[in-house]
């Protein structure tokens, strides 16, 4: 096969919808965006916050404070980019699942206060809809903390979100991170960020493999 028709098929396939674009959702939304010769040809995000003084990694970017996070992304990515970057500025709850109408894959990166029930709700939903699905399971750590994926049937069911997975009856699900949580010593770190980033958009980009 010719070299030239070999690059027409490593073309942006598949929609990914990010529901959460806090500072880990941004690092895997960017890790996405800047995938060549393949990765979603859409991204979907939804994030009813504002950025504000402390979103650090948001103002590197050149992000204004009082900006829709979601609103951000897609002026970051600006006119004549290949990919279509779709803003949705609200917060998904349990009243709202509707606002998701479908896509590939759905990964949940929200955070703060309980949000167990919320993301429950939504994996649940996006797979109603036929999306494979995605989220975390634990975002703290320092340098040295194993950052890993895992199957939801196969994770630890010490961790309290495995076990709340379980009980909401999800399966055929994946979760990302440290396993580690608020109850842990660890704070949240960017170095460990990026690596959940890192392998969050990897285990994304095999879960729309052949769409």
């Amino acid at each position: 096969m010719k070299i030239t028709e070999l690059e027409q098929k490593k073309v942006p396939h598949g929609e990914v919808v990010l529901i959460g674009l806090g500072r880990l959702g941004l690092r895997t939304a960017l890790n996405l965006m800047h995938v060549n010769r393949g990765g979603p040809v859409r991204i979907t995000v939804y994030d009813g916050q504002k950025i504000s003084a402390d979103d650090l990694i948001f103002r590197m970017w050149g992000g204004e404070i009082g900006e829709y996070k979601t609103d951000f992304l897609k002026r970051l990515a600006g006119p004549g980019y290949s990919r279509e970057i779709i803003s949705v500025p609200e917060y998904i709850s349990e009243e709202n699942l509707s606002l998701i109408t479908g896509g590939d894959v759905a990964c949940v990166e929200i955070a703060g206060g309980d949000t167990l029930p919320t993301t429950g709700a939504i994996i649940r939903h996006a797979q109603s809809l036929g999306m494979k699905t995605i989220s975390t399971m634990g975002v703290f750590g320092i340098s040295g903390d194993n950052v890993y994926a895992v199957p939801l049937e196969e994770a630890n069911t010490d961790n309290p979100i495995v076990a709340a997975m379980l009980e909401y009856g999800i399966s055929h699900h994946m979760l990302v991170g440290t396993g580690k949580l608020i109850r842990d010593w660890e704070p949240v770190t960017p170095y460990i960020m990026d690596k959940i980033a890192e392998v969050m958009s990897s285990e994304i980009l095999r879960l729309t493999e052949g769409k």
